[in-house]
């Protein structure tokens, strides 16, 4: 990103942090909806965007629907919507438009009460921040990583922001130390880790199959309970009729034969639920080896394997 481009959007996320939450709430998602049609069927949409969700549907690209492009960009722009608008809500309001089903709730409270610590990973799916916000309500501070954004106020904004809903940031890159060794703390203090786990930002992920095709996960939720003895379980958000959503707790992950594997499992579980709701699942880069440019190729060669 050059200079100028990373100002523009340092800019342009300061001005929607301060235009959307003080608008009215019906006001603010109609404008995002329309926003997010308009993107959504303009020249097909996100070419990237139709290119994954071919894979999760099963067909070509050029046969994906209209309608699901359309859906999945309104719903990208839902998400920006309620991000924006969070930092000013009251916090159990929010989480009380979250919804987990009494069976998922009583698996999280038992994995909670072992003293061990949990490991909750979920795809770029609804809204996480929701997700994050109801989780805060019912159990308190969890930890979590941010991605290292230019320029480094828009990553701080960002930082600051999620810590005002009461999680605990780690940077994924750049802090004082790798946060793999502070997330591994919390969990031997019987803590929460929330851990997006389908994109391999870090570049040091584990081949898996997703939707039938090669790709790399990352390793890191694996390794945690490994390391720590944690429980591992998959986790999923979707969006119900605004301003509702969901959410899901799966079966705890069998980590017992190593990394590989158990990264494999939270693959299938987020393809299952991916599949269930497309429409929610906010993947607009490329995902799979089939879709990498020339550039990433070349990264994974030079790195031994790591993407």
């Amino acid at each position: 990103m050059t200079d100028v481009a990373a100002l523009a959007a340092d800019l342009g996320y300061r001005a929607g942090w301060a235009a959307v939450r003080r608008a009215p709430e019906r006001a603010a998602r109609a404008v995002f909806d329309r926003a997010g049609e308009f993107a959504g069927r303009r020249n097909g949409g996100p070419e990237q965007l139709r290119r994954n969700l071919a894979r999760v549907i099963g067909t070509d690209p050029a046969n994906v629907p209209d309608d699901l492009v359309a859906d999945a960009v309104r719903s990208y722009a839902r998400y920006w919507c309620e991000a924006f608008r969070l930092p000013t809500q009251d916090r159990a309001t929010a989480a009380s438009t979250a919804t987990l089903p009494d069976p998922d709730h009583a698996r999280l409270d038992a994995a909670v009460a072992r003293g061990k610590g949990v490991v909750l990973a979920l795809p770029h799916t609804g809204n996480w921040d929701m997700a994050g916000v109801w989780l805060v309500h019912h159990y308190g501070k969890f930890a979590t990583v941010a991605e290292r954004l230019k320029p480094e106020s828009l990553f701080t904004q960002f930082v600051e922001y999620r810590e005002s809903l009461g999680f605990e940031i780690f940077p994924l890159s750049g802090g004082e130390q790798p946060p793999f060794g502070a997330l591994a703390e919390r969990l031997r203090a019987g803590g929460i880790v929330c851990l997006l786990g389908e994109r391999d930002i870090a570049r040091q992920g584990v081949p898996v199959t997703f939707f039938g095709e090669r790709t790399r996960m990352p390793a890191g939720s694996a390794r945690l309970a490994i390391e720590t003895g944690a429980a591992l379980i998959p986790v999923h958000h979707w969006f119900e009729e605004a301003p509702y959503s969901a959410m899901s707790c799966g079966e705890e992950i069998d980590v017992s034969a190593g990394v590989e594997a158990a990264t494999q499992a939270l693959a299938d579980a987020f393809a299952v639920n991916i599949a269930a709701h497309p429409t929610d699942w906010h993947m607009l880069q490329p995902l799979w080896e089939a879709d990498w440019t020339d550039k990433q190729k070349a990264r994974l060669a030079d790195t031994g394997g790591a993407t």
